[in-house]
């Protein structure tokens, strides 16, 4: 009889996480934020001298968020924060690709996501309200990266994404930071909304 195989990672925290059955208790901020912080987006495939970040990604979906719902509870704000958030285990994939992988994927970002929330106490579903403008700023951020960093025209990015309201995104740029400094301002802006939470 052969052995199961694994399916847990070790986090540098010490955490073991489980996962196919993760539990709150086995996830941290610090795992997080370093895990996004070194997952590029578009598959790495982007301009500059430093990749494109999960984590920088988050911190522009949720001051994005924060922008088309002002005076949003700060709990929402988070959820946008940590709308990616299990990606720092599993990795991001291109639209297409998960597509390809199917439901399985789709299945373990779930429970993934559901413990994450549970963790830091948020709804292990969001509603579906929120979960829609998350998923709205989310395609404005990615309107706004396939521009400036992907190589898409204009053209193929309002095709792809939708044009964006110019108001909306009127001050913000993509920015391509070291690791290490993306993974401070995540778990400087997670420690400031869970404050606010309080």
């Amino acid at each position: 009889m052969s052995k199961p195989p694994r399916a847990w990672q070790r986090m540098l925290s010490g955490r073991r996480l489980d996962l196919l059955d993760p539990t709150p208790v086995d996830i941290e901020i610090e795992d997080i934020a370093h895990g996004l912080a070194f997952v590029a987006r578009w598959n790495g495939q982007t301009r500059g001298d430093h990749a494109y970040s999960v984590a920088e990604h988050s911190l522009l979906v949720e001051t994005l968020f924060s922008r088309m719902a002002p005076g949003i509870a700060p709990k929402w704000q988070l959820a946008a924060l940590l709308h990616d958030a299990p990606e720092y285990v599993i990795g991001d994939m291109i639209s297409p690709v998960k597509s390809a992988v199917g439901p399985g994927y789709e299945d373990l970002d779930t429970r993934l996501t559901a413990a994450i929330h549970i963790r830091f106490g948020l709804p292990a579903t969001i509603p579906a309200e929120i979960k829609k403008q998350i998923k709205q700023a989310d395609r404005v951020s990615a309107w706004m990266e396939a521009i400036e960093i992907a190589g898409f025209s204009m053209t193929e990015a309002d095709k792809l994404f939708g044009k964006p309201d110019q108001t909306l995104i009127r001050g913000l740029s993509i920015q391509l930071r070291p690791p290490v400094a993306v993974r401070a301002d995540f778990t400087a802006r997670h420690h400031t909304l869970l404050a606010q939470i309080g």
